[in-house]
C-alpha cells in the first residue's frame, strides 16, 4: 500500500508539472541525469548525462551540455563527447563533471572498460562546448573496480586540484597542474558515522542492511566537492527508505576529516531510485541541481535535471530543500533583438533537438499542438518584425508567436513552405500584427494546415525580432 501511494504521489506531481507554470525538469527534449553546473564568463553551464529509457538498467552512451545566463532559458549545445570518444571505453557512460583551468576545459567521465570494470577518464577542449577529445588515450583512474564512478573535481585557492569519486567507498587524488595526471597514490576516505551518518557492514547488501539496522544515513555515491567561505563541502547521494537522498558533510581541510551535517533532500516523490546533485552560487544566489524521473516516459532509467534556489543558514549549513514543479525565477531578461537559438527553452512539448555539422543544434520532431516557451523576453518599446530560420521537406506547418500563455495574444504567424529539405534552412520574416512592449513570456506554438495527425511539421534553427 505504501509503495502504491508513493507511485500515485509521483504520478500526480508529474501530471501537475506538465503545465504552463512548470519549470522543472528544466530540459524536456532529452533525459539529462547527473547535472554538474559550472560558471564560465558569467554564464552557467550544466554538464549532464543522456539517459536512454526503455531498458532495464541505466543506459547512457554520451554526455550533453546546456547553458543559461538567466537560470530559466536553457540553450542546448548538443553532445560533444560520447563513449566513442574513448578508445578504452566499452559501455556504461555514467556521471561526469567539467572544470576550466588556464583556458582549457577538462571533462572527467566514467565508463565501463573492456575488462568489465569501471574507470575514470578525462577529455579536454579549448571550448566549454567542445569538441572534446580523450586527453590520455587511456583511463586516468583504473583500479579494477566498480567503485570508480561519479568523479567530482575542484581547484582550491592555492591552485591544488582534487578529484573525488566513489561508489560505496570514497576516494580522492591530488591532481597535477596538467589536470590529466595525479600526485601520489589513490587515497580512500575512512567511512564512519561521524563522517557520513552511517556505516555499511562488509559483505552485506544495502537491502539487508536496511532491514537489520536503522541508519541515520550512509554514503552511497555521487559526490560533489566544493568550497565556500573557507569551508569544504562534500554533498553525496545517501540512503533513506531504500532510495537515495542528498546529504552532505563538511571539513576545514580539502582531504578531511569530514563531519556529517545531515540530509538536504529526502523522502520526496522523485520517481527515481537515484539522485545526483551539484551546488553552485550564481549571480548572488545559491542553487541545488538534482535529477528526477518525472518527465513523461521517465523513471529511474530516464532522469532529468531540476533546480531549486536556497539560502545557506548563517552558520554556513544547508537547509532542507523541497523539490518544486515551478523551479527557479529568472535572474535576467532575454534580448529578442539578437539571434536566439530555437533550442533555447524554458519549457517545451512535442519537439526534440538534433544536431549536424552544418547547422549545429536545432529543434526537430515538431508536432501539432506542441510549443516552446521562452521566459522573461524584454521587448523594450516595441517590435516590428519577426524572423525564423526553418526547414521543411513538405509544407503545411505553421509557427505561431503568442504572448504569456499558449493561447495568449498572437503577435505573428508564419506558414512554413517547402524549403528544399528537412535540413535546408531558410529565414522567413513577417510583420508583427499586434503591438508588443515590455517583458513577456513568449510561446512558439506549432500548428498544421491540412496535414496528417502526428506528422513532423518542420525544423526550427533560430529566431529574431526587429525593433
Amino acid at each position: 500500500m505504501i509503495q502504491l501511494k508513493s507511485k500515485y504521489i509521483a504520478l500526480s506531481f508529474l501530471l501537475s508539472g506538465i503545465c504552463i507554470s512548470a519549470q522543472n525538469p528544466v530540459i524536456q527534449t532529452q533525459f539529462t541525469p547527473d547535472p554538474a553546473p559550472m560558471i564560465y564568463k558569467n554564464r552557467l553551464y550544466v554538464f549532464t548525462g543522456d539517459d536512454q529509457p526503455g531498458f532495464d538498467f541505466y543506459t547512457m552512451t554520451k554526455w550533453r551540455v546546456h547553458s543559461s545566463d538567466d537560470m530559466v532559458n536553457w540553450t542546448d549545445h548538443g553532445s560533444p563527447i560520447s563513449l566513442e570518444s574513448f578508445s578504452w571505453a566499452r559501455d556504461r557512460a555514467w556521471a561526469a563533471q567539467c572544470i576550466e583551468r588556464n583556458g582549457k576545459f577538462y571533462w572527467y567521465i566514467c565508463a565501463q572498460t573492456v575488462d568489465n570494470n569501471m574507470a575514470i577518464g578525462v577529455a579536454v577542449s579549448d571550448s566549454q562546448t567542445g569538441p572534446y577529445k580523450d586527453a590520455l588515450g587511456k583511463p586516468l583512474i583504473s583500479t579494477g573496480s566498480w567503485d570508480n564512478i561519479d568523479p567530482t573535481v575542484f581547484i582550491d585557492d592555492d591552485g591544488q586540484a582534487y578529484l573525488y569519486w566513489g561508489n560505496g567507498h570514497l576516494f580522492y587524488v591530488k591532481l597535477n597542474k596538467d589536470m590529466t595526471s595525479y600526485e601520489g597514490k589513490v587515497t580512500e576516505v575512512p567511512q564512519s558515522v561521524e563522517a557520513f551518518g552511517g556505516l555499511r557492514r562488509p559483505g552485506k547488501s544495502e537491502e539487508v542492511l536496511q532491514k537489520q539496522e536503522k541508519f541515520e544515513d550512509v554514503y552511497v555515491e555521487g559526490p560533489w566537492f566544493y568550497k565556500r567561505n573557507n569551508l569544504y563541502y562534500l554533498m553525496y547521494a545517501g540512503m533513506t527508505n531504500r532510495t537515495e537522498c542528498l546529504s552532505y558533510s563538511t571539513s576545514n581541510s580539502p582531504i578531511g576529516p569530514w563531519k556529517y551535517q545531515g540530509k538536504i533532500m529526502t523522502d520526496q516523490p522523485t520517481n527515481s531510485f537515484t539522485n545526483h546533485g551539484g551546488i553552485i552560487d550564481y549571480k548572488g544566489k545559491s542553487y541545488l541541481f538534482y535529477h528526477t524521473g518525472l518527465l513523461p516516459k521517465g523513471g529511474s532509467y530516464g532522469r532529468s535535471t531540476a533546480i531549486e534556489e536556497f539560502k545557506y543558514n548563517a552558520d554556513g549549513s544547508i537547509p532542507k530543500i523541497t523539490m518544486t514543479k515551478e523551479g527557479v525565477n529568472p535572474v535576467g531578461t532575454l534580448n529578442p533583438y539578437q539571434r536566439t537559438e530555437a533550442e533555447t527553452m524554458a519549457w517545451s512539448e512535442k519537439c526534440s533537438t538534433k544536431e549536424n555539422k552544418k547547422t549545429g543544434v536545432y529543434v526537430s520532431d515538431i508536432r501539432v499542438g506542441g510549443h516552446i516557451k521562452v521566459r522573461a523576453v524584454d521587448f523594450g518599446k516595441g517590435a516590428s518584425e519577426f524572423s525564423a530560420s526553418v526547414a521543411a521537406g513538405v509544407d503545411g506547418g505553421i509557427l505561431e508567436v503568442r504572448l504569456d500563455k499558449i493561447d495568449g495574444t498572437k503577435i505573428a504567424q508564419i506558414e512554413i513552405p517547402r524549403t528544399g529539405g528537412w535540413e535546408e534552412f531558410k529565414t522567413l520574416t513577417t510583420k508583427i500584427s499586434e503591438s508588443v512592449s515590455g517583458v513577456h513570456d513568449v510561446y512558439f506554438v506549432f500548428q498544421g494546415k491540412n496535414i496528417t495527425a502526428g506528422r513532423q511539421l518542420f525544423n526550427f534553427d533560430f529566431w529574431k525580432f526587429n525593433p
